[in-house]
């Protein structure tokens, strides 16, 4: 695991990215759809800044040795921001965001060192709690930017580091093949070797070693942002760059991953 610090430089261009999307927007165009069909850009906006301030609740129960909150706290977070106007919903995103990072940054090393909170089941430190935040905040980073440029891919700093942490989300978001499953991955972007194994009892995506790890069977190679999107449920026929995949079919890999 990158250090703290790396997470956070990544997380710094992700926010200064999504600013300058968001800089002179109108509200009309706030109103408008994002990628996700369901919300508007300023609902993405709206779930961005609500998930700054549950993570600002993750700060706090890990610095208070207290338990992870859950949904009793986070439904007041989501109302309030449901509530908010559309420009309301884009400016306070960009400042509680913002007030995230500097609460990252604030913390002394002894509490950097110290902190740990239980999540999904596992305790975790500070760098994978920044970690689960470059995620969100990268992915739906995109899902504002392919509205302007649909060729927009998600940022590179983010997917430099995230393609090496993907498989923990993979194996958290997957939902069970019809069938086992075995895929050889090779991404460009950074150049990555992996396996997918997806079966009924669970998923595993792993990097491997291609002298020592047979890697035969049905192969994909593609962007490493790609299998990122894929793996978060964004690489639809209209979003998908050119890839080579031979012997699965992408239909099948997208039922495995319907998005979140």
């Amino acid at each position: 695991m990158p250090h703290l610090d790396v997470w956070l430089t990544a997380l710094g261009t992700s926010h200064r990215r999504l600013t300058g999307l968001v800089a002179g927007l109108s509200a009309e165009e706030l109103a408008g759809p994002s990628y996700a069909s369901e919300w508007s850009i300023a609902q993405e906006l709206a779930h961005i800044g609500s998930g700054a301030e549950i993570f600002g609740l993750f700060i706090d129960a890990g610095l208070a040795g207290r338990p992870a909150p859950g949904a009793d706290e986070f439904q007041p977070v989501w109302q309030r921001w449901n509530a908010k106007s559309v420009t309301d919903q884009a400016g306070d995103a960009l400042r509680t965001d913002a007030a995230l990072l500097a609460r990252f940054d604030a913390l002394d090393d002894e509490r950097r060192r110290d902190w740990t909170l239980s999540l999904f089941g596992t305790d975790q430190g500070l760098a994978d709690l920044a970690r689960l935040r470059l995620g969100e905040h990268a992915v739906h980073t995109w899902d504002i930017a392919v509205t302007r440029n649909r060729r927009a891919t998600v940022e590179p700093a983010a997917v430099e580091l995230l393609i090496d942490t993907l498989g923990q989300t993979a194996a958290l978001v997957a939902k069970p093949p019809g069938q086992p499953l075995r895929v050889s991955v090779t991404t460009q972007q950074p150049v990555r070797r992996l396996v997918l194994d997806a079966r009924s009892a669970g998923l595993d995506l792993r990097g491997v070693d291609p002298s020592t790890d047979a890697l035969d069977g049905p192969t994909l190679q593609l962007p490493a942002e790609a299998l990122i999107r894929l793996v978060y449920g964004r690489l639809d026929a209209d979003h998908t760059p050119q890839l080579v995949a031979d012997g699965v079919d992408l239909d099948v890999l997208r039922q495995i991953f319907p998005g979140f």
